[in-house]
Order: C-alpha cells, then sequence, then structure tokens
C-alpha cells in the first residue's frame, strides 16, 4: 500500500520557508546565505521560495519580523514570572548570554546583520522596525520592574530600553579594544545601579 504524500497549504508552506530561511540567515549572515540552500533545507525549487517572499530582503524582512515577535513574547513573559525584573536584567545581559545570543545560528545575529552597513534598503528598514519593537518589549519589561518598585520611580522605561540596547550593541566595539575580562561584569552591575531605587 502506497502512502500518499500531503500537500502543504500555502500558509504550510511559508512557514517552512520562513524557519528554514531563519536558520540559514542566522548561520550564515544575510550576505552569505543563499536562496537556493533555504529551498534546499524546505525541499522546493528556488523560484517557490520568491513566488512566496518576493525576493530575498523581502524574505530576510520577514525573518527579522517574526524574530521580533519572537523576543517580544520572551520579553513580556517575563514580566509575569516571580523573579525580580533587575535579576531578570541581570542574567539577560550577562556576557554568556549576550555571547549565546549573537553566536552563529542565534536570533541576535539577524538584528546584527539587518543593521549592517551595505545591507539593502528593505533589509534596513525591516531591522529599524524589527529593533524599535524589541525596544517597546524592553520598554514593557522595564515598566513593570518600575510598578512593582524593583527599579527607579522615576525612570524612563524607553530612555532605559535604548541605554540596555546601546549597551548590548556596543559590545563588539569594547570586545576589540578592551583588555580588562571582567568590563563586562562591572558595566552589567553599574547599569543596573542606575536602574535600582
Amino acid at each position: 500500500m502506497t502512502r500518499s504524500r500531503t500537500r502543504m497549504t500555502a500558509g504550510q508552506r511559508r512557514e517552512t520557508i520562513l524557519v528554514a530561511a531563519t536558520a540559514a540567515f542566522a548561520e550564515h549572515g544575510y550576505q552569505r546565505a543563499k536562496a537556493s540552500e533555504i529551498a534546499a533545507r524546505v525541499g522546493v525549487s528556488e523560484p517557490v521560495v520568491f513566488q512566496n517572499f518576493g525576493s530575498k530582503a523581502e524574505l530576510f524582512a520577514a525573518v527579522l519580523e517574526q524574530a521580533a515577535g519572537t523576543a517580544v513574547t520572551f520579553l513580556t513573559a517575563l514580566t509575569s514570572g516571580d523573579r525580580a525584573v533587575s535579576e531578570v536584567l541581570r542574567a539577560l545581559l550577562a556576557p554568556e548570554h549576550l555571547d549565546a545570543l549573537h553566536a552563529p545560528g542565534a536570533l541576535g545575529v539577524l538584528f546584527v546583520e539587518g543593521t549592517a552597513s551595505g545591507s539593502d534598503p528593505v533589509v534596513r528598514q525591516a531591522a529599524r522596525t524589527a529593533i524599535r519593537r524589541v525596544a517597546r518589549g524592553f520598554a514593557g519589561l522595564l515598566e513593570a520592574g518600575r510598578r512593582a518598585g524593583d527599579l527607579r520611580a522615576d525612570l524612563d522605561p524607553d530612555v532605559a530600553a535604548w541605554s540596555l540596547i546601546s549597551f548590548v550593541a556596543s559590545r563588539a566595539l569594547r570586545r576589540a579594544v578592551v583588555d580588562d575580562p571582567d568590563i563586562e561584569g562591572r558595566l552589567v552591575e553599574s547599569l543596573l545601579a542606575q536602574l535600582r531605587p
């Protein structure tokens, strides 16, 4: 008895392409990832990828949108936990966590790639939108900490969110020029001291 192959719906096919593209872009970056590799991961032809997303840039934009949604969902879930927001932030900003978040294959790579110079204008705009969305997610987490009394009452969650994102974004610079292996931990503690009452 032969089993018939179930045909994917358009939504399922699009989702499988997004999953494969997320993995490829996170592993190889926007410039080096190939549409042909993404198609092969899904088991479709390269034109099927473009029929669903139009261009490589639009596919990457969709990946960024989904990655931002994942990040915001994660940050929102942290607001309902038992841990103090300052402790959550300490864990999120820990050097080991940031290393894992920005290692090849991880979602953090996508945001870095999107803002890299020379990126396609569609990609740059998608990165701007995605990072702004993540900043709003961070601001929500910080606002929850402010309301709970774990963070300063006069804290501006939006400004603090951008401060944290700037801290993360400048990590590559610090790694390139600072010889002090303890600088990351000391910077995290300094940031947290500015946020706590």
